[in-house]
């Protein structure tokens, strides 16, 4: 046996040695006892596997494996957090680390710039989205992970940094030189007028400082002569609690309740209150969600919804209505644990999927609307339980073509953008930017040159209802219906580049702003044609739908459920 592995067996064994004692001496009950024998078990059945199995084993990464398997059968929040991953915890917490503000991604052999943050190191150093990396202070990263990558720019504050990099359209290797620095991401990444009195304020993560950045960019806005408010919550997965309840406490009086915590330790169950003067209590707002919308966004969505503070506003959002607690661990380790559920102001948890009653296959299953709950609102609109927050006006999801979809898997739209970016000095400002014809040509040229291929999730499915009948001994019959079928919804790339112009040149233009005004300019260009955002200005702009809305006389819920 290898020292490392004795040194794994001993930690292991000392640590269930303790629990167990500890458990012994604590109580009799049956519990107990069942926690005591399970861990002598799990003890003997690791140091048989340590001494007989055939290969070496990693104790460290097989115990590692058997918690995270355990805690996944509980529910996906919970989680161990090693010493090694309490970096991106505090990222996801905080939006603060130390490295060099970009984003990296995976491309083939490489791992490329995704996306350099303006006015942070690698923007000031001159790397650009896709440049490839292939070392970073002399080690080379050819064919390493993301993380192995992302392990070595990330660190110590101040310290230098060598990067060298092969530019495509650039004959040359280039060399950048950079210290790395504390990178703070803005909880609000951009915020603006977008009508004649709306202003528009964009949350893409709850870390410590987003109430903040919300109140400074809604005084901002209110300066500007903004009369009413769009937040947009679309995409936002939440984050911290008390960051949501302070952002609602933003808009609504103080002593309003705003969300309810429950769990088995019922000590620890409380009652969140306004606590603070509001900014602005009457300021009409739309709130804009979708799937992506889950955790603090829907207590944010939620509160505002159940107090008839504003009108929600896109699709139905995720439905995580459970709340985790940090807890320390030895060797700086954490457990992230879910202990509670949380409940919004009208009484409802709006928790969508039931971990605690699994399928027979170990599936977890949505809660049956039959079994959904009605509540109420403050002024008496009906609103539910159990599946997200449901909007006061529901807009179906933009869906792209098969098309767009594996231009963008396939990296085809983003290195036409760097291609384009290498070869252009300036472009005009985000919201002028428009793909040409020529330029549409060429990218056409571009992913023919690149042998671009694609399938259709359509003809996989017509695939799979083919050889289902021919094993039902039906397809003879239908052969030339399937035929028929086949040729009309096969993918035709020259076809179907004519078909989806608009589409695809809207995300070329897209991800080309980005490459010349970073992420403001970006954010700035979608919003142009952004459909849920026009609808949003409409009714703000209209105060008898706003009103009508929230008193319950429009009725919109009947129609939505």
């Amino acid at each position: 046996m290898t020292l490392r592995r004795k040194s794994g067996a001993i930690w292991i064994l000392a640590v269930l040695l303790f629990c167990s004692a500890a458990f012994w001496g604590f109580s009799r009950d049956e519990r107990n006892f069942e926690i005591s024998k399970n861990l002598n078990i799990y003890y003997t059945l690791f140091r048989e596997l340590n001494l007989f199995y055939v290969d070496e084993i990693d104790p460290g990464d097989l115990v590692k494996k058997s918690m995270d398997a355990m805690l996944t059968s509980l529910d996906p929040y919970t989680t161990y957090i090693s010493e090694s991953e309490i970096e991106d915890f505090k990222l996801m917490t905080t939006g603060e680390y130390a490295g060099i503000g970009s984003l990296i991604s995976k491309h083939g052999d490489h791992v490329i710039i995704a996306e350099p943050y303006e006015g942070f190191p690698a923007h000031k150093a001159g790397l650009k989205a896709g440049d490839i990396m292939l070392e970073i202070n002399g080690t080379s990263v050819v064919k390493k992970s993301t993380e192995d990558v992302s392990n070595l720019l990330k660190g110590q504050p101040n310290v230098p940094l060598t990067i060298k990099v092969k530019r495509p359209g650039v004959d040359k290797t280039l060399e950048k030189k950079f210290v790395r620095e504390k990178i703070q991401l803005k909880s609000v990444p951009y915020f603006g007028m977008i009508a004649d009195s709306v202003g528009y304020i964009y949350l893409n993560q709850f870390t410590n400082k987003a109430a903040g950045e919300i109140k400074v960019a809604l005084s901002e806005l209110k300066e500007q002569n903004a009369k009413s408010i769009v937040l947009d919550l679309r995409g936002n997965p939440g984050g911290l609690l008390d960051q949501a309840i302070e952002i609602v406490n933003l808009f609504v009086n103080k002593g309003e309740n705003i969300v309810d915590t429950k769990g088995k330790v019922s000590k620890w169950d409380k009652s969140y209150k306004a606590t603070k003067t509001p900014v602005d209590a009457e300021i009409p707002i739309v709130v804009l969600v979708n799937r992506g919308s889950a955790s603090a966004s829907e207590i944010v969505s939620g509160a505002i919804q159940d107090l008839d503070r504003g009108v929600v506003l896109g699709q139905r959002t995720f439905g995580k209505g459970l709340v985790q607690t940090t807890r320390n661990l030895t060797y700086n380790a954490k457990l992230k644990v879910t202990t509670a559920k949380y409940y919004i102001p009208s009484g409802r948890c709006i928790q969508a999927l039931d971990y605690s009653n699994r399928n027979e296959d170990g599936s977890v299953g949505k809660i049956a609307d039959s079994l959904l709950t009605e509540y109420h609102t403050k002024n008496g609109r009906t609103v539910f339980d159990g599946g997200g927050i449901l909007p006061d006006i529901k807009l179906e999801s933009e869906m792209y073509s098969s098309l767009s979809v594996n231009l963008i898997r396939n990296f085809m739209i983003f290195d036409y953008a760097t291609l384009y970016s290498n070869t252009h000095d300036k472009i005009a400002d985000s919201k002028d930017f428009k793909l040409n014809d020529q330029e549409f040509s060429d990218f056409t040229k571009f992913i023919k040159e690149k042998k671009f291929d694609y399938k259709s999730e359509s003809t996989e499915i017509l695939d799979a209802l083919k050889k289902a009948a021919k094993e039902e001994k039906y397809y003879d019959i239908s052969t030339a219906e399937f035929d028929a079928l086949a040729a009309k919804i096969a993918p035709n790339l020259d076809r179907d580049l004519v078909r989806f112009k608009d589409e695809i040149s809207e995300l070329l233009a897209h991800e080309i702003v980005k490459r010349f005004h970073y992420q403001k300019g970006g954010i700035e260009y979608q919003l142009q044609n952004d459909k849920t955002l026009q609808k949003a200005i409409e009714i703000l702009e209209n105060k008898t739908e706003y009103t009508g809305i929230l008193d319950g006389s429009i009725g919109l819920h009947a129609f939505n459920k």
